[in-house]
């Protein structure tokens, strides 16, 4: 395949400012509090192409803002329901890493965390579209880092067996290149030994079918049958021979979007199956507001276009996660004293966590750097995040800024304010013990390029890249 022209999203007109690497001159920002109230209509970015890259890119938006390609007349979950659904999700993560397998845990509100793979459907914040089978047929799909087999719902799909979602269901009868992955194949035992096995199923040529099964952290379910089809990601740019989930049989409060879009580091990712030609590497940018947009590229930038990243080792402690090591945090320009033991569990980066998940001591001495920086603004109680602020009153506001440094000398600073505060409350919890791994969630990734780059063995940011 010839090289392709990476898309890179350049945000128009942004609060806060802008981010760099390795340090800043001044500790504190002040910004209106109006920094964090996302817009009624899209704001879409400009495009900067770089034809010397092989690399493939799609827009990114927020699933419940102005610019998701599909407008749910659901609400959007409330923040109390959002931390809950973050904490059961980010406990069976950590226990995945942890235990090196698939385990089982129950979260603080007795949500049951099973056997089967996956974090949560309805904790994943982030869609892009993209073009199933021949003739393409657009797919809004949610993408998720923790997850590794994509899936459609698929017809026949009634009401009792399927979810609503906006757009018509995929029909593999009308497209020319959609096939069934006959059960007695290699491909259909290894979806088996990586759990996603289904059995067989009988197929309408009566051929035994692969079949697919996965359920979710909230009881979500979704079952059928283990294809092959051709997906379009952007206008001349196909991946043949896809293999996903064609479904069948959903089950449970999953979104009303077509599916999801596997991003995990197994054999059955969208990233490992395009390996050959983007080298299994991906990136994506989350925009700092849900009426902005960011992106998902597949590929690394090549030479000297890597200079706008900083990066750190990639630990691969299990195949689906991405894991790297943290080693210091500085609030308002100071590094905050913490041993570097407290950081031995590891970091996951992941697209689906909402709020950062921080072992004990770590996260105990940046409460305190930052309850203390923040000391002229009242706390108040809000759930499960301990460290909220009452702005009611106040036009502007002034806030440390928080950098995260990694192995390697890695350093990011968080965007001011919406890769620090969610909801006015800092975007982060207490995860356990330091031995433990903690989870890097999607609010401090907000308008950085993250790029995870598995086949050079690493994790790279790019500043204000959305």
């Amino acid at each position: 395949m010839a090289s392709l022209p990476l898309l890179v999203c350049i945000i128009l007109g942004t609060y806060g400012y802008s981010v760099a690497h390795g340090g800043n001159e001044h500790g504190f920002v002040a910004f209106p509090t109006t920094a964090s109230e996302p817009a009624a209509v899209c704001s879409t970015s400009r495009v900067r192409l770089d034809p010397g890259s092989n690399t493939v890119s799609v827009p990114l938006v927020h699933r419940h803002g102005p610019c998701a390609p599909t407008q749910s007349s659901d609400k959007p979950s409330s923040f109390t329901d959002r931390l809950r659904r973050n904490r059961a999700r980010s406990k069976y993560i950590m226990s995945r890493v942890s235990k090196g397998m698939m385990g089982t845990t129950r979260d603080d509100a007795d949500v049951s965390i099973p056997t089967h793979l996956g974090g949560s459907v309805d904790s994943q914040e982030y869609v892009v579209t993209v073009g199933l089978g021949t003739p393409a047929v657009s797919q809004v799909l949610l993408i998720d880092t923790g997850s590794d087999l994509s899936w459609v719902q698929c017809k026949p799909c009634n009401s009792t067996t399927c979810y609503p979602q906006k757009d018509p269901l995929f029909d593999p009868s009308k497209s020319s290149t959609y096939a069934p992955i006959p059960c007695n194949t290699d491909a259909c035992r290894n979806l088996t030994g990586d759990g996603y096995g289904g059995g067989c199923t009988s197929g309408g040529g009566g051929g035994a079918q692969c079949g697919f099964a996965i359920t979710y952290g909230d009881g979500s379910q979704t079952r059928g049958v283990y294809s092959n089809e051709t997906l379009a990601l952007a206008p001349g740019v196909a991946v043949k021979d896809f293999h996903f989930g064609c479904g069948h049989d959903q089950d449970g409060p999953n979104d009303k979007y077509d599916g999801l879009l596997g991003l995990g580091g197994a054999p059955e990712s969208l990233v490992v199956q395009t390996s050959s030609v983007y080298g299994g590497a991906f990136s994506y940018c989350l925009p700092a507001l849900n009426s902005q947009a960011g992106f998902l590229a597949l590929g690394a930038p090549s030479g000297v276009n890597t200079s706008g990243f900083v990066f750190t080792p990639m630990i691969r402690e299990e195949k689906t996660f991405y894991v790297v090591n943290m080693t210091g945090i500085t609030v308002g320009g100071e590094s905050i004293d913490v041993p570097p033991p407290a950081f031995s569990g590891g970091m996951i980066i992941d697209s689906g966590t909402v709020v950062t998940q921080l072992q004990h001591t770590a996260y105990n001495a940046l409460q305190a750097a930052f309850r203390k920086a923040m000391a002229a603004y009242p706390l108040v109680p809000n759930g499960e995040l301990d460290t909220c602020y009452n702005f009611t009153g106040y036009s502007n506001v002034t806030v440390p800024r928080v950098a995260l440094t990694f192995s390697g000398g890695a350093t990011i600073d968080l965007d001011v304010p919406n890769g620090i505060l969610l909801d006015d409350c800092l975007a982060f919890q207490e995860s356990g013990p330091d031995n433990q791994p903690g989870i890097l969630g999607n609010v401090n990734q907000r308008t950085l390029e993250v790029m995870y780059d598995a086949g050079r063995g690493r994790v790279g940011f790019r500043a204000a890249a959305c």
